[in-house]
């Protein structure tokens, strides 16, 4: 039996489990740099080298159970890939289960929004991104990665941080009083502050790992300068935790080099602060 981060499998079985992990090796849209769909694996293996004791927390998160799935392989074709993801994710919802996804291209997230919309109330969409994929399509699909929230946008409270690049076909649905780009972030203290202010309601979290600057997260399919690091993303997060109500994230857009290990390590590692912080609260 296969178990996240390698943890005995006492922690690891579905029915003893609170949190569950859906890998999505999915690649189909993606425009420049391809190997998205190589992101779960090299995070997997990436997270056996991991401790799994969080200092900060002095917590093993991985106590409450963490069960991963048979990845989503669907890749017919992306409506037939976000169907599958949100139902998916939709089920294991329904079981009570704490939800998180690794992707694959962040079209993967127009899915387990969807699933995550349709199970809590007064959603609010926190979204980590360099890009504000707000295209109503892109290349003839209307889930293509450059379209990842502009459902979201219409159907939830989404917040966008961390951007900075967008098409001026976007900015008609782009929000300006809810998106908080990389440039004024790294200009004003207060910024947290006023992005907590926007969140209400349930939160889920979606994180393009571009969101990152190139120099730490070169390893994605459109890497961007003038991104934010880790401490910044670290510390929003942790605020965000603290102050509101997290039922689930994902996390997209790792696409593996393997000649520079690190960002694979980065995103194992993002990936379990984010958890110890949800159940140390």
């Amino acid at each position: 039996m296969k178990t996240y981060a390698g943890i005995p499998e006492e922690y690891a079985k579905l029915e003893s489990s609170k949190i569950v992990l859906i890998p999505v090796p999915y690649d189909g849209t993606s425009t420049w740099i391809k190997g998205a769909n190589n992101g779960p694996e090299a995070f997997l293996e990436a997270s056996e080298n991991m401790e799994i004791y969080d200092i900060e927390t002095d917590t093993e998160v991985y106590k409450h159970g963490i069960f991963l799935t048979d990845p989503v392989t669907e890749n017919n074709s992306p409506e037939e890939m976000v169907d599958s993801v949100h139902k998916t994710a939709s089920d294991y919802i329904k079981q009570g289960k704490f939800v998180t996804l690794f992707g694959g291209e962040h079209s993967v997230s127009i899915g387990s929004i969807r699933a995550f919309r349709e199970n809590f109330d007064r959603l609010t969409v926190l979204q980590f991104d360099a890009h504000a994929d707000l295209r109503p399509e892109y290349e003839g699909s209307k889930y293509n990665h450059a379209c990842a929230v502009y459902e979201a946008q219409k159907t939830t409270n989404l917040i966008q941080v961390g951007v900075r690049s967008m098409d001026t076909v976007e900015k008609p649905f782009l929000k300006p009083e809810n998106c908080f780009f990389a440039h004024d972030i790294h200009t004003d203290p207060n910024w947290m502050n006023k992005a907590l202010d926007k969140i209400n309601g349930n939160v889920f979290i979606t994180i393009d790992l571009d969101v990152f600057d190139s120099s730490i997260m070169p390893s994605t399919g459109t890497p961007e300068p003038g991104g934010l690091f880790w401490g910044q993303v670290i510390d929003f997060l942790k605020f965000v935790v603290n102050n509101k109500k997290v039922v689930g994230f994902d996390m997209m857009e790792l696409c593996p080099s393997s000649h520079n290990k690190a960002p694979d390590f980065l995103a194992a590692k993002l990936y379990y602060k984010i958890l110890s912080y949800v159940f140390a609260k």
